[in-house]
C-alpha cells in the first residue's frame, strides 16, 4: 500500500482546516485524503500535519478527530 507523497513515513496525517486525521494504512481514508490534497492544494498552503509520535492518541491530543 502506498502512502501520501511527502508523508510516506507517517501513518496518521491530519488536515488542519477540518481538524481531521486520516489513517494512511486504510486504503479508503488514503483515497479521501489524496483527493483533498489534490483538489484543495493543502500541502502548498501548509494545511497538512504529521504527528510525533505517529499515533492516533497524539493526533487526538492536538485536537484532531478521526476520519
Amino acid at each position: 500500500m502506498s502512502r501520501v507523497k511527502r508523508f510516506e513515513e507517517f501513518r496518521f496525517v491530519g488536515v488542519r482546516d477540518t481538524m481531521t486525521v486520516y489513517d494512511t494504512d486504510d486504503a479508503d481514508q488514503t483515497e479521501v485524503l489524496q483527493a483533498r490534497l489534490d483538489s484543495d492544494n493543502l500541502i502548498s498552503t501548509k494545511q497538512v500535519q504529521a504527528f510525533g509520535p505517529d499515533t492516533l492518541e497524539e493526533a487526538r491530543n492536538r485536537g484532531f478527530k478521526p476520519a
